[in-house]
């Protein structure tokens, strides 16, 4: 299933996910304008390795000295913003603008970018976890993207997502719970992470999905605004503020 939009209005004009999603785009940017080469070491430099963070002996060669461009443990949040590819890229702007705006919109801005950033940092830390000795390089912003949906399921399961479903040569658009959505993607990281324990070189790191998903649902009852319940009921855009 691929998510294209939710029916959840908002009432804050969802400035920091947009200031996100700009930056995140102005990075990849950057990096596909760079020789092959330095592109790379500007991925090593700034993205999360496992074995630098964690401070593993095999972090001591994963770069040079001359190579090292922030300290360890700041490679946790600049690895948010680097992505491997254009599906990479595209893939977690879509689910940070369809689930980013309503979680900023009942925190507001400032704790927001707070909680964006605390649930990336902590979905870096549970994928270097699960590979101390990695010396292969994290990026992107899908442990943070994860801890909104984390948090979105818990406030917004009855909400309706229209989705894509890919049928073979075919394809059906419909509107499905999010709690269907979100419990079903959170269920295939599982899966797909206990399938890639052991496996050397790169891929998808599932369990920095897992870990910004269950930070998501454990901090946002201290980020949320108190008027805001869990579980509420599916809105539509008629919906009026007063009426929640």
């Amino acid at each position: 299933m691929i998510p294209l939009h939710d029916d959840n209005p908002t009432e804050l004009t969802p400035i920091v996910t947009i200031a996100l999603i700009i930056a995140c785009s102005l990075v990849f940017l950057y990096e596909v304008s760079l020789p092959e080469q330095i592109g790379e070491t500007v991925i090593f430099q700034y993205g999360a390795i496992p074995s630098v963070v964690l401070g593993h002996p095999a972090g001591l060669t994963a770069l040079p000295p001359e190579a090292v461009a922030v300290p360890a443990y700041l490679s946790l949040l600049t690895s948010i913003f680097l992505h491997g590819g254009w599906m990479h890229l595209i893939g977690n702007m879509l689910y940070l603008w369809i689930f980013g705006n309503n979680i900023e919109d009942v925190m507001g801005h400032v704790k927001f970018i707070v909680f964006y950033a605390t649930c990336g940092i902590l979905a870096a830390l549970s994928h270097a976890l699960t590979d101390p000795a990695s010396t292969v390089p994290m990026v992107g912003a899908s442990g943070a993207i994860s801890g909104l949906l984390g948090a979105y399921l818990l406030l917004f399961p009855h909400a309706k997502v229209l989705v894509l479903i890919p049928l073979g040569m075919f394809t059906r658009m419909m509107y499905v719970p999010a709690g269907f959505v979100l419990g079903f993607w959170f269920v295939m990281q599982i899966l797909s992470g206990g399938m890639s324990l052991g496996s050397k070189g790169g891929g998808v790191a599932f369990f920095a999905h897992v870990g910004g998903f269950v930070a998501g649902m454990a901090l946002i009852g201290l980020f949320k605004r108190p008027d805001v319940h869990f579980f509420a009921p599916a809105r539509n855009r008629g919906w009026r503020g007063s009426e929640w």
